[in-house]
């Protein structure tokens, strides 16, 4: 059997923030692993380190120390130019505030990462095209024109995700994606994670709620910025969560 594609690896990462008497290091050597196809959790209490190494994973910020390899690729001393052209080629964002624009149709807050690919330009039939396929799989193909203020937070969130995709990433990060959602919204948008986890996309959700981390494969659990237990949820696909066998690995 063939070995599965790492899409994350850190070896050793740290990231320090200030300098000398009031230097404070956010992550102190996390070196974790995620293959293609995985579903992952990173959890930790407020100053753990999660946002840190979230933010390091999506290139939005570079480790002090350590490496940083994204798809094999070492991005760990990349300049901001270089990180920005990483992340519209390799990542999806997925946020808690959704992040569209507010003045500006479903279908094109979708096309909008397709402005900045330069490297693999489209016609504006070409993106239309792509969008709609996107947001007719998200369950969105009446809406493609509304505005965000038309949309509840469910279906804002489901426009987020087609954009997320739009580029065909190889990796989707979720920041809390479920947090501005009622509870009816937040299991609509976990199963339809699921529903792309399931067809082999690898995702890496940020979040501080445990019911919504056991939908993973793993939960991988900060303190101090150091990686403290990685749990397994005891599912490998789109299991029912509350069916789940819970297992810890001190690391």
């Amino acid at each position: 059997m063939s070995e599965k594609r790492k899409i994350i690896e850190t070896v050793d990462v740290t990231k320090v923030y200030g300098m000398g008497d009031i230097s404070v290091a956010a992550l102190n050597g996390v070196s974790i692993t995620i293959e293609s196809g995985e579903f992952v959790a990173i959890m930790g209490q407020s100053g753990s380190g999660k946002s840190t190494l979230m933010h390091i994973l999506g290139c939005l910020s570079r480790p002090t120390a350590g490496q940083y390899f994204l798809d094999g690729e070492d991005v760990s001393q990349l300049d901001k130019v270089q990180l920005a052209g990483v992340r519209n080629r390799k990542i999806g964002f997925i946020f808690q505030s959704y992040n569209l624009l507010a003045r500006t149709s479903a279908l094109r807050n979708v096309t909008l990462p397709l402005l900045y690919d330069h490297a693999h330009p489209r016609s504006i039939e070409e993106a239309d095209a792509k969008a709609e396929k996107l947001l007719d799989m998200v369950g969105l193909s009446g809406r493609i024109h509304h505005q965000p203020h038309e949309l509840s937070g469910g279906q804002q969130q489901r426009v987020a995700i087609a954009r997320s995709l739009i580029n065909d990433p190889v990796l989707i990060i979720g920041d809390e994606p479920t947090g501005n959602l009622d509870s009816k919204s937040g299991v609509e948008i976990m199963n339809l994670l699921h529903t792309l986890h399931a067809q082999g996309t690898t995702i890496v959700m940020v979040t501080h709620d445990q019911k919504i981390a056991a939908h993973t494969q793993r939960t991988i659990n900060l303190l101090d910025g150091l990686v403290d237990t990685i749990t397994h949820n005891g599912h490998d696909s789109h299991d029912d969560a509350k069916n789940k066998q819970v297992q810890y690995e001190t690391v």
